[in-house]
């Protein structure tokens, strides 16, 4: 071979070097931006589920509030029950719509025990254990949200 020959060949296999180069580069680039965007997309996912299960924990607060002061027989507070029920069935909802279906369950369980007690009206005779679908409730939330914590006392 003579020195063009060489010299054209050399060019073409540094050409293909650095296309090969680019090509690897690009693809763990864009690999990489796919992780990122994935994590993204999973830290804002529970952020959302996070201010869903909170906004619900507020509301079933305020039912609480209200049978606490029914309980003690202070005076009923100035938010009628029926608009602080409708507010826990509508935080129920956003829960449905957001979360697993196990927290879903589990809220829907702890709405429906809040809504009888505050109604007075007890399934199968006997009046539903607030407490314990409260906390049925914050352990599927807190699986829902990733928490390797251990489960709380009951």
């Amino acid at each position: 071979m003579d020195g063009v020959s060489v010299g054209t060949v050399l060019a073409l296999v540094g050409v293909l070097l650095g296309t090969t180069g680019t090509l690897v580069g690009q693809h763990m680039a864009t690999r990489v931006e796919m992780r990122r965007d994935l994590q993204r997309r999973v830290e804002t996912e529970r952020a959302e589920r996070k201010e869903v299960i909170l906004t619900f924990l507020a509301a079933a607060q305020k039912v609480e509030l209200v049978l606490d002061r029914r309980s003690l027989g202070l005076p009923a507070s100035d938010e009628p029950e029926d608009q602080i029920l409708h507010a826990l069935w509508l935080a129920e909802k956003a829960v449905e719509l957001v979360c697993l279906h196990e927290v879903a369950q589990a809220a829907r369980r702890y709405t429906e025990a809040l809504h009888q007690i505050v109604r007075g009206v007890a399934a199968n005779g006997q009046e539903p254990t607030k407490r314990e679908c409260r906390l049925a409730f914050v352990e599927a939330a807190r699986s829902g949200l990733g928490s390797d914590r251990p489960q709380l006392r009951r």
